[in-house]
């Protein structure tokens, strides 16, 4: 299968195959849905026939294979025959609330020194679980450095190197809960310039400063040596 989001994450729809049908879901010779993973959620859209018929997509997650994303029907939806031409087309607006978010999360990676023992993108909010055992951060000094970073407006890149390569390098890998797909023989590297470096599969941004302003909502005590530091899109977060 093409991942038609790994080449561009802009790619808001792409003719497509259908090469299998069943109770999890429809197949696509290529997909723009980008399959819940890494803390991102799965892409919702639609695909739609040549004779006007429209499937709802309500979830987009990894299938037995590497390169392998199940297309979930809502329920009721008419079901495509295997060979039959569509358009896939994702919620762009929804996609790229989750871009932002999850650029947003790899910057508040970088500014707290400490692993990341998980974490959530969600829409128009998301989180991260840090292991620090005392309460050493503070919300407002932390959003203020965190804007600041969205404000230079850096470049976000990508790069790729080898399981070996990976393998000597365990530094470049922050999260202890989720760990960077391996056995492909390579893994692709977000680079947030002059800020961040790490296995990333999912969607972002093209600069820091289309992520928008933030605001920290709160830091919470989770469990003996866990903070959990929620932000927000500046005027839709409360605590």
């Amino acid at each position: 299968m093409t991942l038609v989001f790994r080449e561009d994450a802009y790619a808001r729809s792409c003719d497509a195959v259908v090469v299998a049908v069943g109770p999890e879901g429809i197949r696509l010779d290529r997909t723009v849905f980008y399959p819940e993973g890494g803390g991102q959620p799965g892409d919702t859209g639609v695909m739609r026939l040549p004779e006007g018929t429209t499937i709802t997509i309500v979830d987009a997650r990894k299938g037995s294979g590497g390169d392998d994303v199940v297309h979930i029907p809502g329920p009721g939806s008419p079901m495509p025959d295997v060979g039959a031409a569509v358009v896939a087309e994702i919620d762009w607006e929804r996609r790229h609330r989750l871009m932002r978010m999850h650029s947003c999360l790899h910057l508040l990676c970088a500014l707290v020194d400490a692993p990341v023992t998980g974490g959530q993108v969600g829409d128009g909010r998301g989180r991260l679980d840090f292991d620090l055992p005392e309460a050493t951060l503070d919300r407002v000094e932390l959003g203020v450095r965190l804007n600041a970073i969205i404000a230079e407006n850096r470049p976000l890149s990508e790069s790729w190197i080898t399981d070996a390569e990976l393998a000597v390098q365990p530094e470049l890998v922050k999260t202890m809960s989720v760990k960077p797909p391996i056995g492909l023989g390579r893994v692709r590297l977000m680079h947030v310039e002059g800020v961040d470096l790490q296995p990333c599969g999912g969607t972002h941004v093209r600069a820091t400063g289309e992520i928008g302003p933030v605001e920290i909502v709160k830091i919470e005590k989770k469990g003996r040596i866990n903070r959990r530091v929620t932000v927000a899109f500046a005027g839709t977060g409360t605590p």
